[in-house]
């Protein structure tokens, strides 16, 4: 990567090039032959090399792309950054892979932290254990004197220690809440894990983390998301939330000050213990909410749990561990009805619904409620989309189209592993198990795909999302991939049919995303007149083997034209 180095010239010039590679514009099906020119933040050209070449002078810095590929900078549809930095502050389980580890993780951040009167962080992951359901007594064997509270990988489940109880005042007696559920040994007494709302029980108890400490938490997950190539997103929970302050205010303070560079839509957060008469107050924060790069004119519903603690909603039941039907269908965290008026009133207001729909009965009551605003509202675009969307009944996959949601997509999860294959597939059956993450026929039924990583639940990187998309299989032999088999062997596809191509699954996170996130008109795509938001890859993925996809890495980040992210050689 070097400046030319020509004569004086008058006449339109170009503030960097990028030469030597190939260009996929998520326009199209493949990537085209061409050279990208960028002046003043925005994308001035998209030709041939000779004709770009004419845009270069003695102060254009020109980028020899070696081969590799230029593409528009990633965005995530749904991710959590201001909650993942914390934890990358805190307490980070994220890297490990053991009991082991995990004990001597906490205990290592214990022992550096003798000041901190709680030990918080998160990242465990729920296969490590059996059943999924770690216990107290393992927490009490390495923090016997302070109280721990430490958040799965997936944000719906936390693993405590006993004197975290005994400040919560959580014991034998202490009943399920409407929305969660206590662990419980044999006796009765809290086994150390709280599923969904039960959570709330201890966490209520948590310090707030300082506001210094959130919006470095905030600055820490921005470099980290440049670094994996992602230069917008959309925070899928604005909101204050137990151990955190009101990110609200963490990303206005961030916008104002300038140092949120990223392009970011805040999803501010419908509490589901109220109902219509929140609404004034979610228009407020929407006036207020514009600072900026940041907007918060988004709303986030939470429908369901998750499949693997058999809190996802489901239309029939799950599965016992001998196969046969049990009585629990999951939770529904907003009732039809309520759901119904909401939905209607936020899109009469303008506002984007952004839910969490998992489970089949989740996602139709999302579909059903996005029907009844249609036909009360009219069509507009609102470009609400459904997050997850781990089990679709196949009935409701052309209903995406015709309501014109968007499916967001997780790509990351839609493989074999152990949570997928212990503690999901068994308690399904086989028919519902393979409506799993149907990327394929969603696309095929004309849904529009956007892309997101759900970080600090999984790995923010989108070329692994990719992988996944493209294999149905995670990578087994990228640097540090997550889930990747023990022995490094590939595993069988998860439902092959139901795989992308590369080109499908760069454009859900590129143009895909950009779409939901309302930027498609500035960002998105390599077109002349767009912002110069773009991704220099080591090499051009479309020219080597699918299966090696993740080994692609993101050598450089550029928002508006300028380089916010430089890999190291």
């Amino acid at each position: 990567m070097t400046t030319q180095d020509s004569a004086d010239r008058t006449g339109p010039r170009a503030d960097t090039v990028f030469v030597g590679g190939r260009v996929f514009t998520a326009t199209g099906p493949a990537p085209i032959e061409a050279a990208v020119a960028v002046a003043g933040g925005r994308i001035v050209a998209v030709a041939d090399e000779a004709s770009v070449r004419l845009l270069v002078d003695r102060d254009t810095e020109v980028v020899d792309l070696a081969g590799g590929l230029l593409v528009p900078g990633f965005q995530d549809a749904h991710v959590h950054p201001a909650v993942a930095g914390v934890q990358m502050l805190r307490c980070d389980l994220s890297a490990e892979r053991s009991v082991d580890g995990y004990l001597a993780a906490v205990a290592a951040y214990a022992e550096a932290h003798p000041e901190a009167p709680w030990i918080c962080g998160g990242g465990w992951s729920m296969d490590v254990f059996p059943g999924g359901v770690p216990t107290r007594a393992m927490l009490d064997a390495v923090v016997p004197d302070r109280p721990v509270l430490l958040t799965n990988r997936d944000g719906h489940g936390a693993w405590v220690n006993s004197a975290a109880l005994r400040l919560a005042g959580v014991g034998r007696d202490t009943p399920d809440p409407a929305d969660g559920r206590i662990e419980r040994a044999a006796d009765g007494s809290p086994a150390g894990t709280l599923q969904e709302g039960a959570m709330d029980l201890v966490a209520a108890h948590v310090p707030v983390a300082t506001a210094e400490e959130a919006h470095a938490g905030l600055l820490v997950a921005q470099e980290h998301l440049f670094s994996l190539g992602v230069t917008s997103w959309q925070d899928a929970m604005i909101g204050a939330f137990p151990g955190n302050p009101d990110n609200y205010q963490v990303y206005l303070r961030a916008a104002a000050d300038g140092s949120l560079r990223a392009r970011v839509v805040g999803a501010l957060w419908w509490d589901r213990e109220r109902g219509l008469e929140q609404l004034p107050e979610l228009e407020e924060r929407r006036r207020g909410g514009q600072v900026g790069r940041f907007a918060a004119t988004t709303v986030k519903i939470m429908q369901d749990g998750i499949a693997e603690n058999f809190t996802a909603s489901m239309l029939e039941p799950y599965l016992d561990g001998c196969g046969c039907p049990t009585q629990n269908t999951g939770l529904t965290f907003v009732g039809p009805e309520v759901l119904t008026e909401a939905v209607r009133a936020l899109d009469a207001a303008g506002f984007q619904v952004h839910f969490h729909a998992l489970g089949d009965r989740a996602v139709r009551q999302a579909l059903d409620a996005l029907a009844a605003a249609r036909e009360a509202n009219g069509a507009n675009d609102n470009r609400h989309h459904l997050a997850h969307l781990q089990v679709i009944h196949p009935d409701d996959l052309a209903r995406f189209a015709e309501l014109g949601a968007g499916a967001n997509i997780q790509a990351l999860w839609a493989a074999h592993e152990p949570q997928m294959d212990e503690l999901t597939i068994p308690f399904l059956g086989s028919e519902r198990a393979a409506w799993q993450y149907p990327f394929g026929d969603l696309h095929r039924a004309g849904a529009r795909l956007v892309a997101g990583s759900d970080w600090s639940v999984s790995s923010p990187n989108p070329l692994w999302g990719i992988h996944v998309a493209v294999n149905r299989a995670v990578p087994v032999d990228a640097p540090n991939a997550p889930n990747a088999a023990e022995d490094h062997k590939p595993r069988e596809p998860f439902y092959p049919e139901q795989a992308l191509t590369l080109a499908q699954a760069l454009t859900a996170y590129t143009a895909g995303s950009a779409w939901a996130n309302h930027l498609d008109d500035v960002t998105g795509t390599v077109e002349v007149g767009k912002y110069a938001d773009l991704v220099v890859l080591d090499r051009d993925p479309f020219e080597h083997p699918a299966e090696e996809i993740a080994r692609t890495r993101v050598l450089r980040t550029y928002l508006d034209g300028r380089a916010v992210f430089t890999a190291a050689p």
